[in-house]
Parts: C-alpha cells; structure tokens; sequence
C-alpha cells in the first residue's frame, strides 16, 4: 500500500469517527431533504433480467430520488448487443420494453438470423429519464471477487473507473486489496465514490471477525432483499443485524477502528416476478439519505457522515442526538404499532467468545458466539418516537423500529417493516 493511500485511507477513518461523535439532528428543513436510493442494481448488463432503462423508470415511477446501478465488474458503457430472446429477460423482457419506448429508442438487428437488441449505455439513459434535483442515477459497480469458493462482492458507488477485482490469499486480503484500490483511485481522481460490503451472509462466505478488520471499509449491507443471502443467519451463524453489533463492539473496543453503518438494499436481479418472495425483486430495501442537494458528491458525504437511515418499509421524520439522548420518530401510519429498540454495547462487557461448532476446521467459516453484553438491547420502547437517555458507559447505541405491519413483498415471508438508524458513539463525558 502507497503512503498516499495510506493518508487516506487514515482520513476516512478520522472522518468517520468524529462524525458520530458528534449532536445529530437528521430532519427535513430548508437546507436539507431526505432522498430515497437504492444502492445495489442488476441489469442485463450482467445477471440481471430487465433492460436497466425500465429498471431506472421503475424506481423513478415508484417515487425514488435516486438508484445505483451496479452490475458485476462491468459498467454501463461501450457499445453491447444482446439475443432478445436468449437472455435472462428473454421475450417477456424485450416486449415490456417495447411498449414502453418507442421504435427510434430501441434498435435491434438481425445477425445469425437471430433478432438482436442494443443495451443502452448509462449516459442515453441518464439523458433520457433523470430529472434535476428530482430523480438521480449514478453509475456504479458491484466488484465482484472471492476467495477460494467464498464469494466476497462489493458494491462501489459513484465511479466511472471500472475497478477490477484484485483476488487476494483470503476473505480478508480480497477485502482489504478492494478497498486500497477504490480509495487510491478516489485520491487520484478527487472523484466521490464509496465502496460498501454485500452481503456478508451470502454462503455464510464472511464472518463478523473477518470483516471487522477491514481498514477503510465502513458500511455493509445490513439488509439486502435477495431471498437466498441469509440476513437471518441460521443455528450457527449469526444474522446481519447481530454481525453489526459484535463488529461495532470490536472495532470500537478492541480495533480502534470507527463505526460501521449499515445498509438497506435491493440487490435487484428479478424484475417480472410478482410472487411475494420470489426472486430478487426491487423495492425491498433502500436508504433515506439527509442531504443538501441531489448529486452524487452530497449524496456520499452525507452518508459518510451518517446522516441517513436504513429501511424497508418505516419512515422516519427525526433523528437526533442532543442533550445526551438519542431521539427517534416515526412518520406513523395509521392502525400501525411500532417498537422502537435501542441497542447497544457497554464498555467493560463480557469479551468471552466461543466457536459456533465443534468441529474445528468447520469453525473457521462461521462467526464466533459472543455473550449476551455484546448488542443487548438497553431499551424498548413502544409507539411512534422514543428517547434514549446516554448513562456514559455505552461503546455506542444504535436503535432499530419493527412495524406491526408486514412487508408486502419481503425476501424472507413473514418479515415485518423495520427501519435501521445508524450507531453513535454517545457524546459523553
């Protein structure tokens, strides 16, 4: 690693963690409004089913401000022509694209006596559907790289650089050697881009103590709507939500590395399915970002700075941190009862930690068990807002808010509404 990426990688690292040290007071005023993205999309640029222009008028009819497109390794640029019926869309696909765009939008070709359709690139559909200050897109990527046969995927947002995956001798070195290269290449092109870990649940490929090690990586995908990604874990593997608090706990207590946010996603490859639950299908995960403009540099400094929350399905109207509280509001619905659980790690806790199986070579691949002190829930809280009052000896507090109300098309049926507010690190004497 260069010094110059070093410098930076340590200016994140600083950035991050005075930032949640810091009063919050996340609220919709004339200087700022939240935006609602979602931040991991496949096209038939890669493995999705859908031509990503009718995936970015799907998001903008569905009243987002802003989606990312990431497909794997690749960008949409360049010119790529496609089977209309031998791809992942197929005809289904090619006729819903037709009816919506007219002929001059869509060209197509006959070669090999085979009908063929031209995928449009980011920039014809960024003219064509984006809407200054109203509906946003931005290029992206999803970095996809593994180890061994442990997939490890990562999400950049904001680039126009292709970052190629850069392999590593483990899980940890992949992450590591990803991350050095987005942050380096951000050093040198004073481009805003921010690289965010997918699904670490996704064959069980990455557990809480490989992740928590990761310098320059501080977000992962807390939730994320594809249905065979595990956010729940299972008997010997922890869920995303209990990953966050044992790699918060650590990093803040042991690492002296700043606090990882968490993220609401799509992971959208299914876009013809209308089963609840079936497939990867938009809609499911998504982060309000609080910020002052709609662009992608104000989008990625306000979530760098944890002004945004984390949903898939409960909107919130407040957070603050003042006065040595953390305040949450819901933007209630009606005949709705919501939860509000503040959760947290309080120093001196009990660090005892013991493998999740027996078997040793097997107890490498799964997280450790931690004691019940590591993200204990320190209050509940019933209605639409809840205050925390800091006592001075919690490492951070985030809090979570469950709805009464299902999600309509979860990615794991029986899923209630919930809305993921960042940790902080209270501001405390």
């Amino acid at each position: 690693m260069s010094l110059r990426s070093l410098s930076t990688i340590v200016f994140l690292v600083v950035f991050v963690s005075y930032a949640a040290a810091e009063d919050i007071k996340l609220q919709a005023n004339g200087e700022s409004q939240w935006y609602r993205g979602n931040m991991h999309t496949h096209s038939l640029w890669s493995d999705g089913d859908d031509y990503p222009e009718m995936i970015a008028a799907w998001y903008k009819e569905h009243g987002y401000s802003f989606n990312v497109f990431t497909d794997h390794n690749v960008l949409l640029r360049g010119e790529r022509w496609i089977d209309v019926e031998k791809n992942k869309g197929g005809k289904v696909a090619f006729d819903k694209l037709t009816a919506k765009f007219d002929s001059e939008w869509v060209q197509t070709r006959t070669k090999d006596e085979r009908l063929q359709v031209r995928l449009k690139n980011f920039d014809q559909i960024f003219d064509r559907l984006a809407i200054p200050q109203k509906f946003l897109l931005i290029q992206g990527e999803e970095i996809t790289d593994g180890y061994k046969n442990m997939p490890v995927h990562m999400c950049v947002t904001n680039t126009t650089e292709l970052l190629p995956p850069l392999h590593g001798e483990s899980i940890v070195e992949v992450m590591q050697q990803n991350i050095n290269a987005a942050i380096s290449r951000r050093e040198r092109t004073g481009e805003k881009s921010l690289v965010h870990l997918n699904h670490p649940n996704f064959h069980y490929a990455i557990t809480a103590e490989q992740l928590m090690q990761v310098i320059g990586e501080n977000f992962f995908e807390v939730y994320n709507g594809h249905p065979t990604v595990n956010d729940s874990g299972d008997d010997t593997h922890p869920s995303t939500s209990r990953m966050w608090d044992i790699i918060n706990t650590w990093r803040l207590a042991k690492l002296d590395l700043p606090l990882m946010y968490g993220l609401a996603t799509d992971d959208g490859h299914a876009y013809h399915r209308t089963k609840p639950g079936d497939g990867a299908q938009p809609g499911r995960g998504w982060v309000m970002v609080l910020a002052k403009t709609l662009t992608p540099d104000a989008l990625v400094t306000a979530l760098e700075a944890g002004q945004f929350y984390s949903s898939s399905g409960v909107s919130l109207t407040r957070v603050a941190v003042t006065d040595g509280r953390l305040s949450v509001t819901v933007a209630a619905d009606a005949d709705t009862d919501y939860r509000i659980d503040f959760i947290g790690t309080r120093k001196g806790f009990d660090d005892t930690t013991v493998p999740a199986v027996d078997d040793q070579e097997k107890a490498k691949r799964h997280s450790l068990r931690y004691s019940s002190d590591v993200g204990m829930v320190l209050q509940s809280t019933t209605g639409s807002s809840g205050v925390y009052q800091f006592t001075g000896d919690e490492l951070y507090v985030r809090a979570i808010v469950t709805s009464s109300r299902l999600h309509s098309n979860p990615s794991e049926l029986g899923d209630f509404q919930q809305a993921w507010i960042q940790p902080v690190v209270p501001n405390t004497p």
